[in-house]
């Protein structure tokens, strides 16, 4: 773990807990919207960033004090759903980051706010900034929900930052295209295994033509299987439940540094070595029907990075890391394709996925990104 310990202590932070239009302050005293602002010590800074995940607790932000000490305020904020992945509804966190937003604006007095979209966050925080500059999702919707997704406050600058280029994407891309039985993580078709050496290793074309479509169909079978379980849970009074999902570790670049080359270490994945890891629960190990549909779809969800980044307008920078083992260099550059911003940057530089090779590569990172904010805000 990289000692900034010094430059957190020329920061002021302060814990902000705040109620969400479609969620108030629960009896236990827990707000649904939580975050730390971070700022330069004795400053109220004119331009603050914003980053907020899935459900990843981005609070505590690694960047927080590497930006104030550069001049910035930095909002590392969580939703309703910190912790809570298996519950997640897009339309509920979009609102609760524009709780977020508006207090910078209104509380902190900020005037310029970036959009960091780091990580897993990448995709959201771009479906936010895109749903508070041409607003769709309100249509489907009615009431408070409806009110609150029309008056979400957008952003000046758009940051993706090592980011994945959408939820349903990252995870059909790590999806185990060899699972037979969604029920039961072990039996397995051998001639898709990724981890059998006969397959690879190098893998050939025709084995990764073969296992790519073979990860979209598992998806869409999960969402078929979805869909129709929600119809009879529904058709019975019953609103939702929750099932089980194993092996999404088997990302073929995991294992093969040759495809989507990079600085990365293979093999490699976010959990260690690719076979270990995806024995074990991970990312979407647990799911509400309605969840599943809202976040992991490749059919149904609005998490999917390119149809939210080609409504951006703001002036957008994609920043990746070409040591990161779980985003590639060609998730940077089809998330740079697909935004909708007519001035938009891209660089690739050195570095893990957050940068925790060393506080050089943290410091060169937070200039890069201090210089660009300043340019543009």
């Amino acid at each position: 773990m990289i000692d900034d310990t010094d430059l957190l202590a020329r920061t002021d932070r302060q814990f902000v807990g705040l109620a969400s239009p479609t969620s108030p302050r629960i009896p236990a005293g827990g707000h649904p919207c939580q975050g730390i602002y971070t700022t330069p010590g004795g400053q109220r800074p004119k331009t603050a960033f914003i980053a907020t995940h899935y459900n990843v607790d981005f609070s505590e932000h690694y960047l927080a004090p590497y930006l104030a000490a550069r001049g910035f305020g930095f909002l590392g904020w969580n939703t309703r759903f910190r912790g809570a992945e298996d519950l997640f509804l897009l339309e509920h966190a979009l609102i609760d980051i524009g709780v977020g937003v508006r207090w910078l604006r209104e509380e902190a007095g900020v005037e310029s706010i970036v959009i960091l979209g780091n990580s897993g966050g990448g995709s959201l925080m771009a479906a936010y900034q895109a749903q508070a500059t041409a607003p769709t999702l309100e249509a489907e919707q009615q009431g408070a929900v409806r009110e609150a997704l029309q008056r979400l406050p957008p952003a000046q600058l758009y940051i993706s930052l090592n980011a994945h280029q959408g939820r349903p994407e990252v995870l059909t891309d790590w999806m185990d295209a060899s699972v037979t039985d969604e029920w039961d993580p072990i039996p397995t078709d051998q001639s898709l295994d990724p981890f059998n050496p006969e397959n690879g290793p190098p893998y050939s074309a025709v084995f990764i033509a073969r296992y790519r479509a073979a990860q979209r169909a598992r998806n869409q079978r999960i969402t078929d299987w979805a869909k129709a379980e929600l119809a009879r849970l529904n058709a019975a009074g019953t609103p939702d439940r929750l099932f089980p999902l194993f092996r999404c570790w088997g990302d073929l670049r995991f294992m093969d540094g040759a495809i989507d080359p990079s600085e990365r270490k293979t093999p490699m994945c976010y959990r260690g070595h690719p076979a270990a890891a995806n024995k074990t629960p991970s990312i979407g190990r647990a799911n509400t029907l309605r969840t599943w549909l809202s976040m992991w779809s490749l059919e149904t969800s609005k998490c999917r990075g390119a149809e939210q980044l080609a409504r951006l307008e703001a002036p957008a920078l994609v920043l990746q890391g070409l040591a990161d083992t779980g985003v590639f260099p060609s998730d940077a550059r089809k998330i740079f394709e697909s935004i909708g911003s007519a001035d938009k940057t891209m660089q690739l530089v050195s570095g893990q996925h957050y940068f925790e090779d060393s506080r050089k590569i943290r410091d060169s990172v937070a200039d890069l990104i201090g210089d660009w904010v300043r340019a543009k805000a």
